[in-house]
């Protein structure tokens, strides 16, 4: 079981963002568009909000707090807080699901299996995981809306297939 939790909690990460890189491939060409930017504007806030999060809370790792407890894994006893692995895996199934609802609930489930396996791996606390996941939420929804407003403000040249072919 002590298998599974750590290629869970490791790996598993890896997985989201592959399965998000294939899914962006089937888009179409505005979709894949609007899906880049959102990326590049929602990691951009999440990273600085993980790093102001960390600045302002600090949250030893459990293993720390208690060393009676082993983390299942080698891991430094940094702060713990906020997890960006939980961070990143929910950011990227959020923008998923804007295109693809279905596909990115999975990706969301997926997500949240990490956190929990890196709770059950013994290197965050609970509350550094729903950190993670309020900061994908804050991050996706200040790209969203910001595509909402430049989306429909782009050249149709860079959103709309054969758009320069038909002039």
């Amino acid at each position: 079981m002590n298998t599974l939790t750590v290629a869970v909690a490791q790996d598993l990460l890896f997985l989201i963002l592959l399965a998000a890189a294939v899914i962006w491939l089937f888009l179409p060409r505005q979709d894949k568009m609007g899906l880049a930017v959102q990326a590049i504007v929602s990691l951009v806030v999440m990273v600085v909000l993980i790093k102001l999060a960390a600045a302002i809370h600090t949250d030893p790792r459990p293993f720390v707090v208690d060393p009676s407890i082993k983390p299942l894994f080698p891991h430094p006893g940094d702060n713990g807080f906020p997890s960006d692995h939980t961070a990143l895996g929910v950011t990227v199934a959020l923008l998923v699901m804007i295109y693809r609802r279905w596909l990115g609930a999975v990706l969301l489930a997926a997500a949240i299996v990490v956190g929990a396996a890196r709770m059950a791996a013994h290197v965050h606390h609970g509350q550094d995981i729903v950190a993670g996941m309020l900061i994908a939420v804050v991050a996706v929804g200040i790209a969203s809306a910001a595509w909402r407003w430049v989306g429909p403000r782009m050249p149709r040249r860079l959103t709309e297939p054969n758009s320069a072919a038909q002039k």
